[in-house]
């Protein structure tokens, strides 16, 4: 009898999500995603070396959970609107089918914020090299965090940061907006949040039958003061049926290190809701989500792990138990092995590793699962005690006896690992 393989990937807010191709936590924030094909692909700001330009990056996927870099779409320039010291922000991306072009639009900028335009880029195709074609002032008015929707005479069309229900239309943006402007060319601006700051808070959304409007007053789509899950809207997109939201957990110190919040939606009539998850299952092929089944805890420092090199226990303040492994590779070639986690089914699953980094950089792993290695970004966490979550997507045999090893990527040290976390069933 053929044995069925179960396949069940997680998508993670606020996780290190680590890419192929970079072995880097993705660098696509303020940006949306595009599905060409079978393939989704993800393009946004790439914040690795602080706020100021330096490219718009592109990723792909088929199942949305595990990412692999493709291209750099927009690269620095000597000088001119993508020149160093630059904003350039909120990337979108539509097709036009009658000259078979890709059309980015995005935030152009000034270091302070004063210029407030929207430039324009095009591509033959989805993740190309793009043709700067230039900046201004759409009708005029300011443009800074944008957003873009395609018009479909006929047919219902979901996009970024707006979304069409039977006929209703809901526009989703932060609460400290303070105007939407409307063009001809269905370009959306909002005010600039930037110059109030980097930090989240309730965002909003409103329902309008019509474009042109009037549009309702706003209203809160996540649960109050919980600032939207300390995130900004960046897209709400329909995946095969199913909404999700994507948002940017800002990090204003390091921008490096922010992450993302995608979550489920819910419309009904002319209300939005979205509820918090530590992790949930998508299919996009299937266009359906579940919340994530239980899990297994194993910690770090249980009995059964073996230490060895200079890995040893550490105080935590903020971890489970109040200890962590660490003092993993570096020179003493630390390692710590999970001889015997725990699976139900033959099954590809994503696996939480919680980690301490209390570095202003990223720190990598080699995380060998049942003998196969896999590179793992650790993200700085916020203080020196407050776990951070990466993901690792791996198969997994049936039964208890799958080892995960976690030692040196290339002679540095691994982030301090205070639990592995795995879905059971």
């Amino acid at each position: 009898m053929r044995r069925r393989i179960v396949v069940e990937l997680s998508s993670v807010p606020g996780a290190t999500w680590t890419a192929k191709g970079t072995n880097q936590h993705v660098q696509a924030h303020g940006g949306e995603i595009t599905k060409v094909g079978s393939t989704y692909y993800w393009i946004g700001e790439n914040k690795l070396s602080g706020s100021a330009f330096q490219s718009i990056n592109c990723y792909s996927s088929t199942d949305l959970v595990q990412w692999t870099f493709v291209n750099e779409l927009l690269t620095l320039q000597p000088d001119g609107d993508l020149g160093p010291n630059r904003v350039v922000e909120r990337p979108h991306i539509i097709y036009n089918s009658q000259t078979s072009t890709y059309v980015m639009w995005m935030h152009i900028d000034s270091s302070d914020y004063q210029e407030a335009k929207a430039g324009v880029a095009t591509s033959t195709t989805i993740c190309g090299d793009y043709s700067y074609q230039g900046s201004s002032r759409p009708l005029g008015f300011e443009s800074r965090d944008i957003g873009l929707f395609k018009v479909h005479i006929l047919d219902d069309y979901e996009s970024p940061a707006m979304y069409k229900s039977n006929g209703i239309y809901f526009m989703f943006g932060s609460s400290m907006t303070g105007k939407i402007l409307l063009s001809t060319l269905l370009l959306w601006t909002t005010a600039d949040i930037k110059t109030i700051g980097w930090n989240a808070n309730d965002n909003v959304y409103s329902t309008a039958t019509s474009l042109s409007g009037p549009w309702s007053g706003w209203n809160k789509f996540a649960a109050p003061g919980s600032n939207t899950y300390y995130s900004q809207t960046t897209a709400v997109v329909s995946i095969n049926g199913v909404l999700m939201y994507m948002g940017d957990r800002w990090e204003p110190n390091n921008l490096m290190s922010s992450t993302y919040i995608w979550l489920p939606m819910t419309i009904s009539g002319t209300t939005a809701t979205m509820d918090n998850r530590n992790s949930w299952i998508i299919n996009p092929s299937a266009g359906t989500w579940s919340p994530a089944p239980a899990e297994t805890v194993t910690e770090a420092e249980a009995k059964t792990n073996t230490l060895t090199g200079s890995a040893i226990i550490v105080s935590c303040s903020g971890c489970s138990g109040y200890q962590a492994v660490g003092w993993l590779g570096g020179s003493g070639n630390g390692a710590l092995k999970f001889p015997s986690i725990a699976s139900s089914a033959s099954t590809t699953t994503t696996i939480r590793i919680q980690q301490e980094n209390g570095d202003t950089e990223q720190r990598y792993g080699n995380v060998t699962v049942n003998g196969v290695s896999n590179i793992v970004a650790f993200l700085p966490s916020r203080d020196g005690n407050t776990p951070g979550t990466s993901v690792l997507t791996v198969p997994l045999k049936k039964g208890s006896a799958n080892v995960i090893k976690f030692e040196a990527y290339n002679g540095g040290y691994v982030a301090d690992i205070d639990q592995l976390i795995v879905p059971s069933s």
